[in-house]
């Protein structure tokens, strides 16, 4: 580089000024080209005349592969918009689908599940999906619905309500598909329509047992309208039919307690408190029954005190009111029951047939005979009266056996002229004792008819009147009675112990002996009764007041008994 200066090129100051040659001479492939740039000339050899230019950073490459990923991303993004668009939307405020489904919402709570007037939950959760068919809350909308109406449903079913209970069935069935508890119900709403099938038949036919008069007992109209309510509780026909029922019952007993008849007015009672224990005019007329009670017992004991009396007095029998026959028959009127009453009449036919002996004795036979038919009246089994009858037809000719029964006793008799016997009537009769003997020892009273030791007995009586062993054995039957009803009332068989003492009061009516008997089986009774109280067992307990009732109606016991198991019903 030289460092001469252009002595021209000085500014006014006397600088130089730098400048820039001819750039067109430039231009030229020599190597020694020369530039005319008015400076000093510089001669560049080719290695020196252009300069290597500084490094510079190499050029990135171009990256093919970033259009193709933004690509894939983009298409990502939209795969998920696309599926969760759903969501999307609910991020966004829809006004008309927000309400629809608030009031749809509201509609479900307040139970308005279905309807056609376009405001009921079903209804309204069906417009939201038609607005927006994928809407979830629209979709669990319908199926809390669905679960709604089978809870409908099975409420309906359980008042009776069979038509709502298939109808709310149903429209579970559409939105929930079916399910097992849809099917539950189907089955039990069917069960129930048979029932249903089977309760009309019943009401049907406890309308026309009501309209023939037919209140009560296993075919009358009262336990039909039971059974009926015990399908369906529910049944207001069967309601109002038992009310009509226990409604007629207690005007019958009105009706019998303002005429007096005490029989009557206690059945009719009895019978309305066994079909309707919670009837509400029971309390009254158990108060009007009470007081017709203590009526009748006043003129009940006047009669049997005016029956001893008669007794005593010997008016036995006989035309007018003032006899023992008529004042116990006055008793038994007031009540048919009353063991006093029917121990008065064994009493008076005991007392005909001691005038009937007496008649014998005395050769009086048509007066024996009349005597003897009067108590047969009254006792027509009596040992007694069948040993009169023997006594009075001794001499009689043998008629055939009597068959068994009591239809034969009354005027089986004949007063013809006395016959020997001969060896084969002499015989049989004496099988027909060894027979009975064995009857009796065996237990067989009174029963079985034509085999039993009573039949037997007087089966040979009626051969041969006078054999002193029938006679005996027959006479002799109410005291092996007596014993046995001892063994039998000692083991606890009050029910054999009770037909031993109808098989004595039939055998020796109106024997003192019979009251203390009856008093004991009465008392049993009540101890088992109050038992098997004490033990929840009410059912059996009632069945064993009234067998004590019926032996001893006015037992203090029985009276106590019963307000108990009133007070505790």
């Amino acid at each position: 580089m030289s460092g001469h200066r252009d002595p021209h090129a000085t500014g006014p100051h006397g600088r130089t000024e730098p400048r820039l040659g001819d750039l067109g001479q430039l231009e030229g492939d020599s190597p020694r080209a020369r530039v005319d740039d008015g400076l000093p000339s510089l001669l560049v050899e080719p290695d020196q005349r252009r300069a290597a230019p500084p490094p510079r950073a190499p050029r990135p490459r171009r990256r093919g592969w970033l259009w193709p990923l933004l690509a894939l991303v983009l298409l990502a993004v939209l795969v998920v918009l696309w599926l969760n668009q759903g969501h999307l939307r609910s991020l966004v405020p829809r006004t008309d689908l927000d309400s629809v489904l608030h009031r749809a919402q509201v509609a479900l709570q307040e139970g308005r599940l279905d309807g056609t007037d376009g405001t009921s939950a079903r209804e309204l959760f069906e417009a939201a999906r038609a607005l927006e068919p994928d809407n979830d809350r629209a979709l669990e909308g319908l199926h809390e619905v669905g679960e709604a109406e089978v809870a409908s449903a099975d409420a309906a079913l359980r008042a009776g309500k069979l038509d709502e209970a298939d109808q709310a069935l149903a429209s579970a069935r559409e939105l929930l598909g079916g399910g097992s508890e849809v099917d539950r119900l189907g089955q039990a709403i069917a069960k129930a329509r048979n029932a249903n099938g089977q309760v009309d038949a019943l009401i049907d036919q406890a309308q026309q047992a009501y309209a023939a008069g037919k209140l009560d007992g296993n075919d009358g109209a009262g336990p039909l309208y039971q059974r009926a309510l015990a399908a369906d509780s529910d049944n207001a026909v069967a309601k109002h039919g038992l009310d009509q029922v226990g409604g007629a019952l207690a005007a019958q007993a009105r009706k019998a307690l303002a005429a007096g008849d005490r029989a009557a007015a206690d059945a009719l009672v009895g019978r309305l408190a066994a079909l309707l224990p919670n009837y509400a005019e029971l309390p009254s007329l158990r108060a009007a029954q009470t007081q017709l009670q203590q009526q009748s017992d006043a003129t009940l004991a006047t009669a049997l005190q005016q029956g001893q009396d008669a007794l005593r007095s010997g008016r036995v029998a006989g035309a007018g009111d003032d006899t023992a026959l008529a004042h116990f028959k006055a008793a038994l009127a007031i009540d048919p029951d009353n063991a006093q009453a029917k121990a008065g009449l064994g009493q008076v036919a005991a007392a005909l047939v001691v005038q009937a002996n007496a008649a014998i004795d005395g050769g009086d036979t048509a007066q024996a005979t009349s005597l003897l038919d009067q108590a047969a009246a009254l006792a027509p089994r009596s040992a007694d009266l069948l040993a009169a009858r023997a006594r009075l037809g001794a001499h009689a000719p043998a008629p055939a056996p009597i068959p068994a029964g009591d239809a034969a006793v009354a005027g089986d008799r004949d007063t013809s002229p006395p016959v020997a016997l001969d060896p084969q009537q002499k015989a049989k009769v004496a099988a027909l004792v060894q027979r009975a003997r064995a009857a009796a020892a065996r237990g067989e009273i009174m029963t079985p008819p034509g085999e039993c030791a009573y039949d037997l007995y007087r089966n040979a009586l009626a051969i041969d009147g006078n054999d002193p062993a029938a006679r005996a054995g027959l006479q002799g039957l109410p005291a092996l009675v007596t014993r046995e009803f001892g063994q039998a009332l000692d083991g606890g068989n009050l029910g054999q112990a009770g037909n031993l003492l109808d098989a004595l009061d039939n055998l020796s009516p109106g024997d003192a002996s019979l009251v203390p008997l009856r008093q004991r089986l009465a008392g049993a009774w009540l101890d088992q009764a109050e038992k098997q109280l004490d033990g929840g067992n009410r059912g059996g307990a009632a069945q064993s007041l009234e067998q004590a009732r019926k032996l001893a109606p006015n037992h203090p016991r029985v009276q106590e008994l019963t307000a108990r198991m009133q007070g505790g019903a």
